[in-house]
């Protein structure tokens, strides 16, 4: 008898997708606050990390929105979610010198990476594993 896992509640998982699309739209309608955190160590220029990271959170928001990608989306939005950690850090660094609430909004962002890359991996661990099944 197989044990199946249950599934992670569809709005939990909703939620996700949407922070992720939102996120990944934003990064074409309004791309010049993520222009200015992308690590100056990156090749290439800030615009196109902004449209790649973008891109990549549309595709995610796709893969985890669909129930026979979920787990696999979930996963990678955790990585992704690891993976832009350094801008956020660079985003604290840059804004030490203004006003008390935008050092504090640029400080606050990031210990809210753990939570994120906590609830990707929820959703990835409570997604039924239904990927490459007909």
């Amino acid at each position: 008898m197989a044990v199946t896992r249950p599934t992670a509640p569809r709005s939990t998982a909703r939620a996700l997708a949407g922070l992720l699309a939102g996120a990944g739209v934003a990064h074409f309608a309004v791309p010049r606050p993520f222009d200015a955190i992308v690590p100056r160590a990156l090749p290439g220029s800030p615009r196109t990390w902004t449209h790649v990271s973008g891109a990549a959170e549309l595709a995610l928001a796709a893969c985890v929105a669909l129930p026979r990608t979920r787990r696999v989306g979930a996963l990678a939005a955790a990585g992704f979610f690891a993976a832009v950690y350094p801008a956020n850090v660079k985003m604290a660094r840059d804004w030490q010198h203004r006003s008390a609430p935008l050092r504090a909004l640029a400080y606050g962002r990031l210990p809210l990476q753990l939570p994120l890359v906590g609830w990707a991996l929820y959703v990835a661990k409570r997604a039924k594993r239904t990927e490459g099944q007909g």
